[in-house]
């Protein structure tokens, strides 16, 4: 199969090396079962490949093959919870094969094609409708931030402490008190970034012209569903950008600025190594909000 570039790493693992050898039976027996005609991947894949296709009645639609990794495991069961709304439609899903028949935003313009606050501007109008309650069967965010506090160290020790140990310590500090803290739950989504947010133009204006994709969903407070906008760099990687998107989401959304802020350090420190790899653009952001808040 042709390959995104985004998904080279998945040849890394056995896990990885076996899912690409099923790829290709279950993408046609996918494709037999829905009755669709599939083209080429999408070429910005990271997590999955995504593939455009076409229904018997020429619906334009997606189908999705998961990597089958714990962070979207129920990226079908929260696509199910909002049932439209603010983000993309489930029309099917394949549990065994991690498969998923999803609606196609058309044209498809990523949010970070916007002029940042023009972007921000959609981000606020669109994070209140993801906000619904939820429970089963979706991860706590304080479950999952345990997971960090504990993998967080041999990450470090095992990447050569890439970062200033103070870095890890206050993220960890954070982590340990937010998560004890936290105000209502509701469904919030660790991946929310402006490439994952597409323009659906012909859409009734209830639901466009922005719609929600990939989510990695839990159940957590609010202030922690604006983290992966604070820090992402598709709107400006600077301290100034950075500190820019926490000021106009905290006030703008009532959100409480510095459970936001604690929440983005402690999020984006955890994801700064994966595996034996560490991203820089993200332990930069901790550093510039622990320095500058």
């Amino acid at each position: 199969m042709d390959l995104p570039e985004g998904l080279d790493w998945v040849h890394g693992s056995p896990a990885g090396r076996a899912w690409l050898a099923a790829l290709p039976t279950w993408l046609a027996e996918c494709a037999e079962r829905w009755s669709l005609r599939v083209g080429p991947p999408f070429r910005q894949a990271y997590a999955s490949l995504a593939l455009p296709a076409e229904m018997p009645d020429g619906t334009a639609v997606v189908l999705k093959l998961q990597y089958p990794d714990e962070e979207s495991r129920h990226e079908a069961d929260a696509l199910a919870h909002w049932d439209g709304g603010a983000a993309i439609r489930l029309l099917a899903h394949d549990p065994g094969r991690r498969a998923l028949l999803l609606e196609r935003c058309q044209p498809g313009t990523p949010l970070y094609d916007l002029p940042p606050d023009r972007a921000l501007d959609a981000v606020i109008g669109l994070l209140p409708r993801l906000w619904r309650p939820a429970g089963t069967p979706f991860t706590p965010l304080a479950q999952e931030a345990a997971g960090w506090i504990d993998r967080m160290p041999r990450a470090w020790e095992r990447a050569g402490r890439p970062y200033e140990r103070r870095l890890l310590d206050a993220a960890l500090d954070l982590l340990g008190g937010l998560a004890s803290s936290q105000g209502d739950q509701v469904l919030v989504n660790q991946d929310l970034h402006a490439g994952n947010v597409l323009a659906a133009d012909a859409l009734p204006v209830d639901r466009g012209p922005w719609l929600v994709i990939d989510p990695k969903p839990l159940t957590g407070e609010r202030e922690f569903s604006v983290v992966p906008m604070v820090r992402g760099p598709e709107l400006g990687h600077s301290p100034a950008a950075v500190r820019h998107r926490l000021d106009r989401l905290s006030a703008e959304l009532g959100l409480d600025r510095e459970r936001v802020r604690g929440w983005t350090i402690g999020h984006t420190l955890s994801w700064s190594v994966v595996g034996d790899i560490v991203i820089p653009e993200k332990v930069e952001v901790v550093r510039w909000l622990l320095d500058g808040g």
